[in-house]
């Protein structure tokens, strides 16, 4: 029986957990919070800093592989790990990568995968040497997420609104939709990608809900899969690549940027595909065979968010009249208190039509709250 040690406790952590154990393979889980998702499931869970060194290597002295489910890890612990024979995936040089959107944009440009024009600046100051760029985006190098780091630049008067550190701006793209591919490779070569997903936005840069099939023609999905599988082989990566991918007016498609784990854009395929991305995960890092990424069906996830004005103890609206509609899902993460647009769960929706599917959609958002 295999070993996997997992970097991160949170809700993706708790998730792939539920999948390893079909499999009867064990899990150590290593996260800062005492009370994280993935202690009511692990089979060992550790209390411990993500990005101190010694306490990776400890962690990782008894597991026969180790993976993440979040990128913000110490990266130098896991090369050593990696040194010392314990296989690490994905790879510490792409988690590494994928940690400073400056490096990855640079990868992306330099390997001729599409992405949108962009400039490095070391900070705010250096805005006004590129105004030619506007409308843009400001992305904070290292650090960013869910939304955080980001600043829209649509006139010299947005520049003070920028970031001090080490950032990229890029060109702002006249987008008509966003979409996502989530792709797999195993050690032995095998790689599989998912039928790619619409995410749709909240106002605060966090997933809202998505959509499976993608509103898009064969097309662009297809030039979409083909450039994930162009980016997992250029990397050689091994694990799970979500990538997130721009599509704009005149149908060109570019990458945005990629998360090295399991991903929200991704939380569908549980009920919604013949292989979750959850088990994918599993199967790609322990190498075994991938699973087949096919649709059983429609399907939509909808973002279960702490209600803005609450905070403390979670309280749950809505479960009766959202478990009472067929083929409607709730996931919850175990997180005990809410906070404004904290991620406390996720709800998973499949129906025979795209009709039907928006109108669960829309059923869920009106019932489901998280209060306090």
């Amino acid at each position: 029986m295999k070993k996997i040690g997992v970097l991160g406790g949170g809700q993706l952590g708790r998730m792939m957990i539920q999948s390893a154990m079909n499999l009867n393979i064990h899990v150590k889980t290593l996260d800062p919070d005492p009370n994280a998702p993935c202690k009511a499931v692990a089979h060992e869970f550790v209390v411990g800093s993500l990005n101190d060194y010694d306490t990776i290597l400890e962690f990782a002295k008894d597991v026969d592989i180790v993976t993440i489910e979040i990128e913000n890890v110490n990266t130098d612990a896991l090369l050593e790990i990696q040194k010392q024979g314990t296989p690490v995936f994905p790879k510490p040089e792409h988690i590494a990568l994928i940690q400073d959107k400056r490096v990855q944009k640079q990868f992306y440009q330099e390997n001729n995968i599409p992405t949108s024009p962009f400039v490095l600046v070391e900070n705010k100051e250096e805005l006004v040497k590129h105004k030619d760029l506007l409308p843009a985006v400001m992305k904070i190098g290292k650090g960013g997420y869910d939304g955080r780091g980001v600043q829209v630049m649509r006139t010299e008067a947005d520049f003070e609104k920028g970031f001090d550190g080490p950032s990229v701006f890029e060109k702002m793209v006249d987008i008509d939709k966003e979409i996502s591919i989530i792709a797999a490779r195993n050690e032995k070569g095998e790689i599989n990608t998912f039928p790619a997903v619409e995410v749709v936005y909240h106002e605060s840069n966090l997933v809202d809900y998505l959509l499976s099939p993608a509103t898009i023609s064969k097309e662009i999905e297809d030039k979409a899969t083909e450039i994930a599988i162009d980016l997992v082989k250029k990397l050689d990566f091994i694990g799970l690549l979500a990538i997130e991918f721009f599509v704009d007016q005149e149908g060109n498609v570019i990458v945005n940027e990629v998360a090295p784990r399991t991903h929200n854009s991704g939380h569908q395929t549980i009920e919604g595909n013949i292989t979750s991305q959850f088990d994918q995960h599993i199967r790609a890092v322990a190498n075994l065979p991938l699973g087949d990424t096919a649709r059983r069906s429609p399907s939509a996830m909808v973002n279960v968010l702490g209600e803005k004005g609450y905070t403390g103890v979670a309280k749950y609206e809505g479960v009766d009249e959202v478990l009472s509609i067929s083929g409607v899902y709730i996931h919850l993460y175990d997180k005990q208190m809410t906070k404004p647009e904290r991620k406390m769960g996720h709800i998973t929706i499949i129906a025979e039509t795209k009709e039907q599917l928006l109108e669960k959609v829309d059923l869920v958002k009106k019932h489901f709250k998280v209060i306090a």
